[in-house]
């Protein structure tokens, strides 16, 4: 069984009356890029604050490298946070913010330095002030600062969110470089869910403060699988049992359209089996759900306040 770095227990954190999370459980295995998917107001950043020791659990347990209750500020130096906006000196460079940060953990060296900062892709930005970077630039420079102590877990919250297209692929790329040439765990945020598909390897689905659904990527995969979607008068009735003969999988969507979602590959056979049974089929189209479908069907849709 693989080693989990971040479990949960039932946990909650109340704001007066509102439950921001409520009773989430989470198992977060090492080496895993693991996708905090949920709208805006979900959750997201208050369960990952109270990770990081940034709020205190109303109820629930938190379990990080094996350790929880009062062993967990011991370990909370192996977590790299990068929580809402990344705390860096306008006025200074990326070196010169990078040096600070590491002087302050007596790890400095310019070489250090340099090996961060070339991680992240901000290794030639020279005499640049970082108030004058890009949104994803700062995002990246957070990042590294977060790396300073050598962390085997980020805890990246929302980093891509307001990026434009250049800017989601840089730091997309230095999430990925994290996992698979440093080995770092991370657990990142997003309501971003085609983006995340791209690097995560394990999800978390959160909704109005609960985590309805954890899966791996190759569950994501199979659950949002192609489905021959037909149209034919009377699909609850008598078009079901034709199907239900011919043994494929399928649903009901509503009253002229079903959905057959095992069986795809025999749509000429199903077709044929309707006609000559004296249905009409108006459409037949093969359909790939898009994981934002996926997620909105597990949602509901809709957003937050």
């Amino acid at each position: 069984m693989a080693e989990l770095l971040l479990k949960t227990d039932s946990l909650t954190k109340i704001y007066k009356k509102h439950k921001a999370v409520n009773a989430v459980s989470m198992h977060v295995e090492r080496g895993a890029v693991y996708g905090f998917i949920g709208k805006n107001g979900a959750g997201k950043t208050t369960f990952m604050k109270m990770i990081a020791g940034l709020a205190n659990p109303t109820s629930g347990s938190i379990a990080l490298f094996g350790r929880t209750g009062s062993e967990l500020a011991e370990v909370r130096s192996k977590l790299g946070c990068l929580i809402e906006a990344p705390g860096i000196y306008p006025k200074l460079t990326a070196f010169e913010n990078m040096q600070l940060k590491c002087l302050a953990l007596h790890r400095y060296s310019k070489e250090y330095v340099y090996e961060l900062l070339n991680l992240v892709g901000l290794a030639n930005t020279g005499k640049k002030k970082s108030g004058h970077f890009s949104l994803g630039m700062r995002q990246r420079l957070g990042i590294a600062l977060a790396l300073v102590a050598e962390p085997e877990m980020m805890v990246l919250d929302e980093p891509i969110n307001g990026l434009d297209p250049q800017g989601i692929v840089e730091v997309r790329d230095t999430i990925h470089r994290l996992s698979s040439e440093r080995g770092i765990t991370v657990l990142i945020s997003s309501h971003i869910l085609d983006e995340l598909s791209k690097i995560a390897t394990h999800y978390g689905i959160i909704n109005n403060g609960e985590l309805i659904r954890e899966l791996s990527s190759e569950q994501l995969v199979a659950e949002c699988s192609s489905s021959l979607e037909i149209t034919v008068k009377n699909a609850s009735t008598h078009a079901a049992d034709v199907l239900h003969r011919l043994g494929v999988e399928f649903r009901i969507v509503d009253g002229d359209r079903i959905s057959v979602t095992q069986g795809i590959e025999r749509s000429a056979e199903i077709n044929t089996a309707l006609v000559q049974n004296g249905f009409a089929v108006s459409e037949l189209t093969v359909h790939k759900a898009a994981l934002e479908d996926y997620y909105l069907s597990l949602t509901g849709g809709g957003s937050n306040a």
